[in-house]
């Protein structure tokens, strides 16, 4: 990553010094741009302050480029129907590899702006797997933190077990640079902050961008890619074991995991818009009327918003979400955590982004890392690694040896339009 030096005339700054970063359009700035996760609903809205991880940025010196587009509502409007990289602001975006190939979400205009090199680094927001889907996809270095790791204050929320901040980059370095500059305890999110700082390591999280020096052990469900790489690098790779119920945990339905979603978004997103010095909406309750007004775009009209119904007719957190949060815990410990500890295992490795519903519904972190390009169609995929809370570490480590071991990557053969908000509009 180059860095500008710090002026002599004024006060060194972090280590981010004049380096432009993206920011995914779900993330407050106080300044010109809007922040609208991708919907007209909030164009215009005025927010209080910036959000923690921005506060962060400045103070490292960074430079807030603009903002990024997504899928709009984080997909969230109307699950399964609101295409991956689409809103209604800018449309569809594209993969800057293959075309056709999808971009998938929802931090899809984080991680196409990086592939595409029209910036150095991004920021993406994770609920489930919206920082890994689009990093794998669009070749480019995706870092999910532990929830907590990183402050969702001033963020557009989603699910609060679930929500984390982090660094999209075309290298593990560059990723690591910035989470060392958004990590730490924040009193505006001081439940999740305050119990995940304790993971943060003295001296930072760069100090781990080294080839490992120990034997690894490595979980590969069998349905995953083989890592010639990461055994040449001093890895076991044990293939033969099962995560308990793993076909529950796929499913965010018997998982519990939507549940939780619905009642968790209402409550939430009342919160966000509540705080907002303007906005043309103050609750989900006006933003379903507020799409149907405005519904003159064929493709809102055609995507409709069924999950919002969904979620407005919730009514805060009763027996059933308590019974659905129960069973998340439950799932996570008894499935992930107990084969993760009984077989003494370091990472769990697969292709692409398989194991998001794993690192979900535990807050556990994960990393992907560019590994190749399909045969027939140039698509890229990622390999994934992920831990237990508070293994960033270790994860750093791994994924750094497999990254130099491989040096995979490779920029699009041409660039792809990157969609951003710069000064409040497109």
């Amino acid at each position: 990553m180059r860095r500008r030096e710090a002026n002599e005339n004024r006060l060194p700054v972090g280590g981010l010094d004049g380096v432009p970063v993206l920011l995914k359009d779900t993330i407050a700035t106080k300044d010109k741009m809007n922040t609208t996760v991708g919907s007209y609903a909030l164009v215009g809205s005025v927010v209080p302050r910036d959000a923690g991880v921005v506060e962060r940025l400045r103070k490292a010196g960074a430079v807030i480029l603009a903002k990024a587009s997504l899928s709009e509502w984080y997909s969230f409007r109307a699950l399964g129907h609101v295409p991956n990289g689409w809103c209604t602001r800018v449309g569809q975006g594209a993969n800057p590899y293959v075309a056709s190939g999808g971009t998938c979400g929802s931090s899809s205009g984080s991680a196409i702006c990086v592939a595409a090199n029209m910036v150095t680094v991004s920021l993406g927001t994770e609920t489930h797997g919206s920082i890994l889907c689009p990093s794998d996809h669009n070749s480019v270095v995706g870092f999910k933190p532990t929830v907590g790791l990183t402050t969702r204050a001033g963020v557009i929320p989603i699910m609060s077990r679930h929500d984390t901040i982090g660094p999209i980059a075309r290298t593990l370095s560059d990723a690591v640079y910035v989470l060392d500059a958004i990590v730490g305890f924040d009193p505006r999110d001081a439940e999740a902050t305050s119990q995940a700082s304790k993971f943060i390591p003295q001296g930072g999280y760069k100090q781990f961008l080294n080839p490992m020096e120990k034997e690894l052990v490595l979980l590969q469900p069998h349905l995953l890619m083989s890592s010639i790489q990461c055994k040449q690098r001093g890895a076991v790779i044990m293939d033969d074991l099962e995560i308990t119920d793993i076909d529950i945990i796929l499913s965010p339905k018997r998982s519990g995991e939507l549940t939780v979603m619905l009642a968790d978004f209402k409550l939430l997103l009342n919160d966000y818009l509540k705080e907002l010095i303007t906005s043309p909406v103050k609750s989900l309750a006006d933003v379903i009327p507020f799409n149907n007004k405005h519904s003159q775009l064929e493709k809102l009209k055609e995507y409709g918003q069924a999950t919002f119904i969904q979620s407005e007719k919730t009514d805060g957190f009763g027996e059933k979400e308590k019974k659905a949060m129960e069973t998340m815990a439950n799932l996570s410990r008894n499935g992930f955590e107990k084969l993760m500890r009984e077989n003494e295992l370091d990472a769990i490795i697969t292709r692409g982004s398989g194991c998001v519903s794993v690192l979900a519904i535990g807050g556990y972190p994960g990393i992907t890392v560019p590994a190749g390009y399909g045969k027939d169609d140039g698509m890229p995929f990622g390999i994934c690694f992920g831990g237990l809370k508070g293994t960033e570490p270790k994860l750093i480590e791994i994924a750094y040896a497999f990254e130099q071991a491989t040096m995979m990557r490779r920029p699009p053969f041409s660039n792809s339009m990157c969609y951003h908000v710069s000064h409040g509009s497109f």
